[in-house]
């Protein structure tokens, strides 16, 4: 019997990596860095990321002397009015979410069931923005106008009374609960992110959403979602 010992094959890197946990946290870093890095950085710098580069009519052209008051569905995207911009923060607070996403990708079964493929302008006011992946409720990206404001909360209140095969929860207090939040404050933070916000837009917001309830913000929001861009359907908006 012969007393040499086997010779033992040095670890290749992947079985080094395996066996030292903090070797590998530290190499997926790096990896997930450089990725991140490579899809991010270009946004930064490249015009063609967001549509009104290219098409500056999908932004609404406000004249001198308008205030938002004056748009009209189709008009271009613009900032949320005060009432929309509460019903956003209300969408927020609740996990609205968490559920549906706000993001039509650009693909045949996607138009065909929620409508034109979102574009990057149309969340460049949004702070943060909602896109998102999650679906266990439809995307809400082009809800804006299907139904009616009766219909939004009696689904607020009870969705299955108008949705049989909803699994979302109820949310009755919701009509109820006055809006307490100051409002003028957020439009104004709004306007230091780059909002285009005017002072016309700002003062006396607070009175338009006085003795409003956080469902009435949150159906304002939800009838403006998708209805603010003149979608072209022959026009291609990104290359």
């Amino acid at each position: 019997m012969s007393n040499e010992r086997p010779e033992v094959k040095p670890k290749s890197f992947q079985e080094r990596m395996e066996i030292n946990v903090w070797a590998l946290v530290i190499m997926l870093a790096i990896v997930l860095s450089i990725g991140g890095i490579v899809e991010i950085v270009p946004l930064f710098v490249m015009d063609k990321t967001m549509e009104h580069n290219q098409a500056p009519e999908i932004l609404w052209q406000r004249k001198e002397g308008q205030t938002l008051a004056n748009w009209r569905p189709g008009d271009g995207i613009r900032p949320y009015t005060a009432l929309e911009l509460a019903g956003r923060e209300i969408y927020i607070k609740e996990g609205c979410y968490t559920c549906h996403s706000q993001m039509i990708r650009p693909f045949r079964d996607e138009k065909e069931r929620y409508g034109h493929y979102s574009l990057a302008s149309e969340s460049m006011y949004d702070h943060p923005f909602q896109w998102g992946s999650k679906r266990t409720g439809p995307d809400l990206a082009r809800v804006g106008g299907k139904y009616s404001d009766e219909w939004h909360r009696r689904h607020l209140r009870a969705p299955r009374s108008v949705v049989p095969e909803s699994i979302m929860p109820n949310y009755p207090w919701l009509k109820d609960n006055l809006l307490t939040m100051d409002i003028e404050r957020r439009m104004r933070a709004m306007q230091t992110l780059g909002v285009p916000y005017i002072d016309a837009d700002i003062v006396g917001a607070q009175a338009q959403i006085e003795n409003k309830t956080e469902e009435d913000a949150l159906v304002a929001y939800m009838q403006v979602l998708g209805t603010m861009a003149h979608l072209d359907e022959s026009k291609v908006y990104r290359e």
